[in-house]
């Protein structure tokens, strides 16, 4: 693998289960499910709750009855949040190229690391795992190969021998394809493994035994690169960019059914301000508003409302989403779930500024949110709340 690029993904392991056991470490080694609201399912679960036999999706009120002796702590994604970054920022400080994926998981290249920190690949990949465990506490899973797509599959692999470290040589790849059945393959969804079985094909390598043509014809270029990455051919490179989120959106079930107006608004007013955060994180503004809401029985309402200046401020938000919270508040109707949406993002500083531009209100409006981040850093989240409602 020398002679090639080295690429590792690292995957935290039951990531959202691992951060509540990073802060509370009474739950290590314990059957723990993180549900999705306080009645909602359960989205994460521990080793033992596996053994356990919870089920992932499975209701609260199901898995309660059958599983009582779990312990079911409620989804909390802006911790999840905190954590995930610092766990990215342990792979920034082992590897110049680092890709993020997803809030658990990230590419690492590691190629040409062997020569910096003096070990092979194998000793590389034991040295970042221990090296996550003890500067974030949340273990993880590695697989490493050639390419993106055979490093995820590794992955994949990791998570079932002991030593949540998997490695796919060149020379072990046609044997590792033929092990793997096609719906495993990373970037193949349900509707193209139907389509793919259809035609006779069941296994990665059957996969990447059909010619150039014939995979263009059926799938496009995506099933090209999809066979070259599968043969190690790596297709994709790591890369550091960091894009611009096109919209942010927050949104969750309130774990009761509603109509009451000001619990709604509070709601909101939590994803405003959560969402408000991501925008300065990104260092960016919106230019569009929206807001959502979802009734007991799923049917969704939405409105939006375009800004005549960008921002990144709770108060501004809010009160133009409040309005057309009020535009598809029906009081007769019970609720599930609120939420906003943020469109029309630009890089802060891009925006064009208006002859009318108050400069000493926006100074002082950044002042503000400045405090605000500063407070929920020291403190808690939603140690702020933004126009709240007994």
């Amino acid at each position: 693998m020398n002679k090639q690029k080295v690429i590792a993904l690292v995957d935290c392991d039951s990531f959202f289960v691992s951060c509540e056991q990073k802060r509370n470490p009474e739950l290590k080694n314990k059957p723990v499910c993180v549900l999705s609201n306080p009645e909602g399912c359960v989205i994460s679960r521990s080793k033992e709750a596996k053994q356990m036999g919870v089920r992932m999706g499975e209701p609260y009120f199901m898995a309660k009855k059958e599983h009582s002796k779990a312990i079911y702590p409620v989804a909390d994604h802006e911790y999840y949040g905190q954590v995930s970054r610092q766990v990215m920022s342990v792979l920034k400080d082992f590897s110049p190229y680092v890709q993020i994926y997803s809030v658990d998981e990230a590419f690492v290249d590691l190629t040409g690391l062997e020569r910096l920190y003096k070990k092979n690949y194998k000793e590389l990949a034991v040295m970042l795992r221990q090296k996550v465990l003890d500067e974030a506490d949340i273990p993880v899973s590695i697989g490493v190969s050639t390419s993106k797509t055979l490093a995820k599959l590794a992955s994949d692999k990791a998570k079932n021998v002991p030593e949540h470290i998997y490695f796919i040589n060149t020379g072990d790849i046609l044997n590792e394809l033929e092990k793997t059945k096609i719906e495993e393959i990373w970037g193949i969804g349900r509707r193209l493994t139907d389509k793919m079985k259809k035609s006779g094909i069941i296994t990665a390598l059957e996969l990447v035994n059909k010619s150039d043509q014939w995979l263009d014809k059926q799938i496009g270029i995506h099933g090209l690169e999809m066979k070259h990455e599968l043969l190690g051919e790596m297709t994709s490179p790591v890369i550091n960019e960091t894009t611009t989120p096109k919209s942010i959106q927050n949104t969750r079930a309130f774990g009761i059914f509603t109509s009451d107006f000001n619990f709604i608004k509070n709601e909101l007013n939590k994803h405003i301000h959560t969402s408000c955060r991501k925008l300065r994180r990104h260092n960016t503004k919106c230019l569009q508003v929206g807001v959502m809401l979802r009734t007991k029985d799923f049917k969704v309402f939405y409105t939006k409302q375009d800004l005549i200046f960008p921002t990144d401020f709770e108060l501004d938000i809010s009160k133009i989403a409040i309005e057309l919270l009020k535009e598809i508040y029906n009081p007769n109707i019970l609720y599930r779930s609120t939420g906003i949406i943020l469109e029309k993002i630009g890089e802060e500083g891009t925006e064009q500024l208006s002859l009318y531009t108050n400069s000493d209100t926006n100074e002082k409006q950044k002042k503000l949110t400045e405090c605000f981040d500063r407070l929920e850093k020291k403190f808690s989240k939603n140690i702020v709340k933004i126009g709240f409602s007994d």
